[in-house]
């Protein structure tokens, strides 16, 4: 059997071999004409490029690792769903490693993304304590973590959407709010939710009252620790939740203690992702721009992968989702 080669399908085609070989690596200028036409004749030929050789051509994989907490959260999940799809879109393969909230795990994904010598990481995880992280040598980008001065940081303006929340429990009449904050001393931007909190209720003069828990915080325990809210406040009347999972479960203990949502306690939450809106459509929340966030921090790995000039800091706007959690304003 006769071995295909670029020039077979650049004949079908009826292009050059340089343009075949720029449609395989998604380089260049290239109408979507053109990419159809090459991926049409590879397809009708069943071509497949030799990897190997062009590794070796380009000194470059063409991998990049995604490193995440958990995809069970909703929020990682869709965000992990458009990482890839981008850098799909770029030509790249990916590497998803989850790392469940785990430290020993995390190193581990991440030395073992490294011996697979990608180009490049896009790094979602808790922990900026590793080693790796301080003497990686190859282009990194960071989303809503600070990992090291000289890594680029994609984040949504955690501070402005804490504000949000707690003045529009505030514009509703709540005198009595808690705040359920998830604590994450390498999380700068997660933290601009309570210093944004505190403030807002300093301006009000009113008592800001915060219960954190710990990111890795098995559900058990974090639904015992927000039963023991509502026993110690049970006069509280406005909730900002840390994250929408955690509002979720304090809108289903909040209504299984007899509370009246909105009309007794209004609830928000903080993320916006899909999958939790369908599933709770009801709750007000703070939407990140999901798809935004992961399409910036590609293009800036893109970016610093080619050598070019990439801001350390991107702070994305958020927005408010009032839902039925919250009063109607007059």
């Amino acid at each position: 059997m006769k071995k295909l080669k670029l020039e077979d399908v650049a004949a079908l085609a009826g292009v050059s071999k340089t343009t075949v070989s720029r449609v395989i690596n998604r380089r260049g200028s290239l109408s979507q004409k053109t990419i159809d036409k090459v991926e049409a004749a590879m397809a009708q030929l069943n071509y497949h490029p030799n990897v190997i050789a062009q590794q070796l051509h380009t000194q470059r994989t063409n991998l990049i690792g995604i490193l995440v907490p958990s995809v069970a959260n909703p929020f990682f999940g869709e965000l992990t769903m458009y990482l890839e799809d981008a850098l799909f879109q770029r030509g790249y393969k990916v590497l998803i490693s989850d790392a469940l909230n785990q430290t020993a795990k995390e190193e581990r994904y991440l030395s073992q993304l490294m011996g697979h010598q990608v180009d490049g990481l896009i790094i979602a995880t808790h922990n900026n304590k590793l080693e790796e992280y301080q003497h990686a040598n190859l282009p990194i980008v960071a989303i809503d973590r600070f990992l090291r001065a000289d890594i680029p940081v994609v984040a949504s303006d955690n501070y402005a959407g804490a504000k949000l929340a707690t003045e529009a429990l505030i514009q509703r009449g709540c005198q009595h709010i808690i705040h359920t904050y998830t604590t994450n001393p390498s999380n700068w931007h997660d933290n601009q939710r309570e210093k944004a909190f505190q403030a807002v209720m300093a301006d009000h003069h009113l008592p800001a009252i915060t219960y954190t828990t710990a990111f890795d915080c098995p559900p058990a325990e974090r639904t015992a620790r927000f039963e023991r809210l509502f026993d110690e406040h049970p006069a509280v009347d406005g909730i900002f939740a840390s994250n929408d999972l955690d509002a979720a479960r304090l809108l289903s203990l909040a209504r299984a203690r007899g509370y009246r949502v909105p009309a007794d306690l209004q609830i928000i939450g903080y993320d916006g992702a899909q999958a939790t809106q369908e599933l709770v459509p009801e709750l007000a929340t703070i939407i990140q721009p999901i798809e935004q966030m992961a399409t910036y921090a590609v293009k800036l790995l893109a970016d610093r992968m080619a050598g070019k000039f990439t801001p350390t800091s991107t702070v994305l706007p958020v927005n408010l989702k009032t839902g039925q959690t919250l009063k109607t304003l007059p």
